[in-house]
């Protein structure tokens, strides 16, 4: 028999996930694209945290994986926005 705690924390990982794939998929905004895929890894973390009450190991690998992509994300998100704001800069209205 399952664990009476993991039925919502994987159903919710599970809404989390389908609402940031449905979000990278139906938006053309490179922001909300970013919020999505990090609303997809919300899903991920948590469901991870679902199954480590069923197996204690799968703790150890959920948190450097997630952390590292999370990091990789927000760094390419001030990138584009340092870029952008340069672009947007040199441009004069008149």
């Amino acid at each position: 028999m399952p664990h009476p705690k993991f039925f919502p924390r994987g159903l919710l990982s599970l809404v989390l996930f389908a609402l940031g794939t449905l979000g990278v998929f139906l938006r053309r905004n490179v922001i909300t694209v970013l919020m999505s895929i990090e609303l997809m890894l919300n899903g991920a973390n948590l469901a991870f945290v679902a199954f480590s009450i069923i197996d204690t190991s799968v703790r150890a690998f959920s948190t450097l994986p997630a952390a590292l992509v999370r990091l990789s994300i927000r760094s390419a998100s001030a990138a584009s926005n340092r870029a952008l704001k340069r672009c947007c800069a040199s441009i004069t209205f008149s």
